[in-house]
């Protein structure tokens, strides 16, 4: 079975692009939310952050204390990269269980954070989805009207740039609104099936 990621900067529309997919038939797994899921869930994964982070890494009720840990990391690269180091590896261990579920000819990885086809990870190629930079802020500012276009634009200049994303695609997908959007799924639909 074909792995297919798909990738893009915040607010260039990768769950747009993956729901159309799933209506297609295609399984998708969310890796981030999924990572979410595993900091709450994962009793292996919870040990090892609060050995990294401390027990502020989740409230009295043991619930993630997601504003603590971003504190911790935000602006702290090599503590970021810790966490990263934890987390990535049983996302790709859960990510490679819910594979071995899956019967369609080719399913999707989502994730905000991705390597090239290959290059470190079991993908067969990836997707690239693109959109101007002033429509991602203006979409995330109507999709998180609480934050502040400097906080979006921070968010942004974290991230990989453009060019840098656009060097790991095998495939681009253009959500700028100035191409249709379902025809190019359509067509990248009919490609990964055969």
């Amino acid at each position: 079975m074909k792995k297919i990621g798909v990738t893009g900067g915040i607010g260039a529309g990768k769950s747009v692009v993956c729901q159309l997919f799933k209506l297609l038939g295609i399984p998708v797994y969310e890796a981030d939310e999924r990572a979410k899921w595993l900091t709450q869930h994962d009793p292996i994964l919870k040990s090892a952050i609060i050995r990294l982070l401390g027990k502020d890494a989740y409230d009295v009720a043991g619930r993630y204390n997601r504003s603590f840990v971003a504190s911790q990391v935000f602006n702290n690269p090599d503590r970021l990269a810790a966490l990263n180091a934890l987390v990535h590896p049983r996302v790709f261990a859960d990510t490679d269980r819910w594979v071995r579920q899956q019967s369609a000819p080719y399913v999707l990885k989502e994730a905000a954070l991705m390597r090239a086809a290959g290059d470190q990870n079991d993908l067969d190629a990836v997707i690239v989805v693109t959109a101007p930079l002033s429509l991602r802020v203006e979409r995330i500012r109507e999709r998180d009207p609480q934050r502040s276009e400097a906080e979006i634009r921070a968010i942004i200049d974290r991230q990989i740039t453009d060019e840098a994303r656009l060097q790991l695609a095998d495939y681009v997908v253009d959500n700028g609104e100035t191409r249709l959007l379902i025809p190019q799924v359509l067509d990248l639909d009919r490609q990964l099936r055969s």
